[in-house]
């Protein structure tokens, strides 16, 4: 199968108890995803290892990676592929020191290139811009322009993801302008996941990336 231009990179919904693992499953089985951040809030961190537990096993059964938000700690706790930075979440040395060189650490940039930049310099794996699109996940505090994507692209190698509001119908522009990965969590899990996953993929493969030699 040839790569896809950019990859989806799924975040849980704050809910992901009940049949929330089968959902996971019928998510993954519906087409290849690089990624999956869990993502949950107000919780301790032994009941948050219990409740990632099973999605864990259900992302390497799948070889997706599982990245959890925000805590460092966790992360390690879980043996996690990896950790997701805000910029208030935690050190990028820190991370490195404690859960190894083969770890995943990426870091939200917001709308800031110098963000992106200090996080590269820092030894991220990749970088977040966003909110590209309202978004009913979190509140908007920052918007990014299919520039900041342009840019980084013309520049770096390391990878960017792209997050806010994106959907099968305005994801078109991102991937076009480069966006590595497009990370989504509404336009997935509300309504039937496995056709919605889908329905990225379609959008995905339609609109191939605009190469900055042409």
């Amino acid at each position: 199968m040839a790569k896809l231009s950019s990859e989806l990179y799924l975040i849980s919904p704050l809910d992901v108890g009940g049949n929330f693992p089968d959902r996971l499953s019928r998510a993954l089985d519906a087409g290849p995803v690089a990624a999956f951040q869990f993502r949950v809030k107000d919780m301790d961190e032994h009941a948050a290892a219990i409740l990632a537990e099973p999605l864990q096993r259900i992302c390497a059964d799948h070889e997706v990676a599982f990245i959890v938000n925000d805590s460092i700690s966790l992360a390690k706790r879980l043996g996690a592929d990896g950790v997701h930075l805000g910029q208030e979440d935690g050190d990028i040395t820190d991370a490195r020191e404690r859960l190894g060189r083969n770890a995943q650490i990426g870091v939200t940039c917001h709308d800031s290139r110098h963000f992106a930049m200090d996080a590269g310099d820092q030894g991220a794996d990749y970088v977040a811009f966003g909110a590209f699109f309202p978004s009913t996940t979190k509140e908007t505090k920052h918007v990014a322009g299919l520039d900041l994507l342009e840019w980084w692209q013309s520049i770096f190698e390391l990878p960017c993801v792209a997050i806010g509001g994106i959907t099968p119908a305005n994801c078109a522009p991102l991937v076009q302008a480069g966006a590595d990965f497009l990370a989504v969590s509404n336009a997935v899990w509300n309504g039937d996941e496995a056709a919605n996953v889908a329905a990225f993929f379609d959008a995905i493969r339609a609109n191939p990336r605009v190469s900055s030699d042409a």
